[in-house]
């Protein structure tokens, strides 16, 4: 007789959930196991289809790819998702043109790129979104990640913003098979 296998356990996957007040909405609600907090969403409201520079939150679901946190100004976050120091140096490609678009660029880069070590700690903590990296589509978005919310949770150029705390916690759920959807 074969000895029984032991029984593995397998660690359930966050999944978030963006619910905006209506597609032009600037603010929502992020839902995740009991919980529901404020969100702010991008300037162009919550978008299907979204484009380069459109300031849309882009409507579907998204894998969480990774954290980028600040190490000058907090500890480093507890969390499943692979996790990665910010560098002064840092930056992200939003040249549709360019072969590095929508990714961890070097500055100074060649082309335009989004200067991720920032004065007003908005991207102190990153969530990196699954959205247009595989396969990247030209002028479909760039930079989409969940970041720190400004006071009064004022919109985006097309990301997810939260207060810290709430961010912390999404953190310390989310595991390598979390995501994220974002839906009217």
């Amino acid at each position: 007789m074969l000895p029984a296998a032991p029984i593995q356990r397998r660690r359930s996957s966050a999944k978030l959930v963006v619910r905006a007040l209506n597609a032009a909405s600037q603010r929502g609600y992020l839902v995740f196991g009991p919980f529901r907090v404020p969100c702010a969403l991008g300037r162009g409201g919550v978008k299907a289809l979204k484009r380069e520079g459109d300031m849309a939150t882009p409507r579907g679901r998204f894998r969480l790819r990774g954290v980028v946190y600040n190490s000058d100004r907090g500890t480093r976050p507890r969390t499943a998702l692979m996790l990665r120091r910010l560098r002064r140096t840092d930056g992200w490609c939003d040249t549709p043109s360019d072969r590095n678009y929508n990714r961890f660029v070097s500055l100074p880069y060649p082309k335009s790129a989004e200067r991720l070590w920032r004065e007003d700690a908005v991207y102190d903590i990153i969530i990196v979104l699954g959205y247009n990296d595989v396969p990247r589509i030209r002028n479909r978005g760039s930079a989409i990640f969940i970041h720190l919310a400004r006071p009064g949770f004022l919109p985006t150029e097309g990301c997810v913003a939260l207060r810290g705390g709430d961010l912390l916690r999404v953190l310390q759920a989310a595991t390598r098979r979390s995501e994220i959807i974002i839906e009217i």
